[in-house]
């Protein structure tokens, strides 16, 4: 149990300026900065790590090292961050550079080498100190639209090197490129009744109304309740410098004046990224995709940027005391929005009684879990959830039901399956699939030991086997077959895969293995005649495209080309 302590967070973001070089970085666009994401944002399973820095809707600015230093990492994938750069400074600090279109110069060249001699458009590489050597401003790479990113813009992070702990950028002198002086806007209060409580004769949760006083705070309608209740929030944070919505910096509440619960977002490790998905009430944001962050934990975890009291920030109403809970919601530059809430006790019975539960299982989330049902066995070790639940379990044919999507799940738990419905030769065909509402099917990695197929999986929801026997497909919008092609810059194909996914993809020219770069989003694969490989005349290309499970499809077509 973590005891509160107040002055540090009072005095943690002085205390974090003073530690942090604040003029020692550069940015590393020649742009005036606007975010369109910041630092402890709440995304899908993590916080932001970075700033998102806007590029003018388009790819192709400059990107410049924030400081001396050299190319420590880099990372090509046609997922997460894309094409990432990282950068370590002489002063314990590392910068990141992410979703990029492509490196320059000598990094560029390293790339390519690098990509040539594994044979593969995905690679990561850790360079030594002496060779890739980075002064301030010097150009590294233009900005793209690169892996998961969902438009063109710049991902740009702070690191402890030797921890890797991130930390947010405003502290290295960034704060001094925004303008901000609008407050974050609480845009729904919900109030929570906790081990059978009951508030404003209610079992379930309350959206509560808000009005804004003289002086600038809100007051909220009453709470009367008789027993554990808890509070949450929906918030967001805008600045001068553009219209995005962004993430609020700092959550504090109080109880008749002393601080119960609070988080403000200065530096974390990667490792506790996903307890996002304890922090807010991710039922209701699975089912509206509303975000609530919680100022409450019903069973603690460990995200090391909250600090709480002895009761995990949880409100014990008693009778004959009046209580009064202040919520307050603060960005990096200390403009403030204040929420009171009146709170008084009563016993009146409920008017609104607790959602039906008809589960037939009860998962401990501190112990492992064992569940089995005619052919299908599932293994939660402890851990795996955050909270003890009432967990809907069942085997109806080939179909394995685990509750729904609508509980968070902290790390992976097997699933197996027993079957001798496939014979040898579709056994490697064969997968542990996840099973939408529309009926479509996911793949799962799977490994088979006789008749039992296994799979590693990361969320609730129903399972089943699944087996793809279908290669992928590979087109092209327009034939290449006996053109000459001298005045083109690239070859596109097009590679799609209707069963279990696109697991490799390899190009061949004259026989020689050929680099092409893969988007997935656009589901495009690309060779950039710039690599001076192509022959005088002649030229034979074959491309071929595996799945999962190992089916795979080959095209092949030939071109002329002249290098004059």
């Amino acid at each position: 149990m973590r005891l509160f302590i107040f002055f540090l967070l009072i005095s943690r973001a002085v205390i974090a300026q003073n530690t942090y070089p604040r003029d020692y970085f550069q940015a590393p666009l020649d742009i005036p900065i606007q975010l369109s994401g910041n630092f402890g944002e709440l995304r899908s399973n993590h916080f932001h790590a970075g700033f998102d820095f806007r590029t003018l809707q388009k790819e192709g600015l400059e990107v410049h090292a924030a400081a001396d230093g050299y190319v420590s990492r880099i990372k090509i994938s046609p997922f997460g961050n894309g094409k990432a750069i990282y950068i370590n400074h002489p002063n314990g600090f590392t910068t990141v550079y992410c979703h990029l279109q492509t490196a320059t110069g000598a990094i560029a060249d390293y790339i390519k080498k690098a990509q040539y001699k594994e044979q593969s458009f995905e690679v990561e590489m850790f360079p030594k100190a002496n060779e890739l050597v980075v002064k301030k401003g010097q150009l590294i790479a233009l900005s793209g639209n690169s892996g998961s990113s969902g438009g063109p813009h710049l991902h740009f992070e702070f690191r402890d090197t030797k921890t890797e702990k991130i930390i947010n950028p405003m502290f290295f002198g960034l704060d001094k490129k925004i303008n901000d002086t609008k407050k974050p806007i609480i845009s729904a209060l919900y109030v929570y009744p906790l081990d059978g409580a009951t508030v404003n004769k209610s079992k379930r949760p309350l959206l509560l109304n808000v009005n804004l006083q003289k002086d600038g705070t809100y007051l909220a309608s009453k709470v009367l309740s008789n027993g554990k209740i808890g509070f949450g929030i929906t918030a967001d944070d805008y600045n001068n410098n553009s219209s995005n919505r962004n993430g609020v910096y700092k959550v504090q509440s109080y109880l008749n004046g002393k601080a119960v619960f609070g988080y403000q977002f200065d530096t974390y490790s990667f490792d506790e990224m996903r307890y996002i998905n304890a922090l807010i009430d991710y039922s209701r944001y699975k089912k509206s995709y509303q975000r609530v962050q919680k100022l409450f934990m019903n069973t603690p975890f460990n995200l090391s940027i909250i600090k709480t009291d002895a009761d995990n920030g949880i409100v014990k109403v008693s009778p004959n005391i009046n209580l009064v809970y202040r919520i307050e919601v603060a960005d990096f530059f200390g403009n403030t929005t204040i929420i009171n809430i009146p709170i008084g006790f009563d016993s009146s019975s409920p008017v609104v009684e607790q959602e039906a539960n008809n589960s037939n299982y009860f998962v401990k989330a501190k112990t492992d879990n064992i569940f089995s049902k005619n052919n299908m066995t599932v293994t939660f070790p402890a851990g795996t959830f955050y909270d003890d639940f009432a967990m809907d379990f069942a085997v109806n044919g080939n179909v394995l039901t685990l509750h729904d999507d609508s509980v968070p799940v902290h790390s992976s738990f097997e699933i197996a399956i027993e079957s001798d419905q496939y014979s040898a030769d579709q056994k490697n065909k064969v997968y542990i699939a996840d099973l939408s509402s529309n009926g479509r099917l996911g793949y799962n990695s799977t490994t088979v030991k006789g008749n039992v197929y296994s799979a590693k999986v990361r969320s609730l929801g129903k399972y089943t086997l699944g087996i793809d026997t279908t290669p992928p497909v590979i087109s092209i919008a327009r034939s290449i077959e006996g053109r000459w092609l001298s005045n083109e810059k690239t070859i596109q194909l097009s590679i799609s895969d209707s069963g279990s996914g696109i697991k490799s993809y390899n190009g061949y020219l004259n026989g020689t293995w050929i680099l092409f770069e893969y988007d997935y989003k656009t589901r495009k694969i690309t060779h950039y005649f710039d690599d001076t490989l192509v022959a005088e005349g002649a030229n034979d290309l074959k491309v071929i495209v595996t799945d999962q499970v190992g089916n795979s499809t080959t095209f092949e077509s030939h071109f002329f080309r002249s290098q004059k």
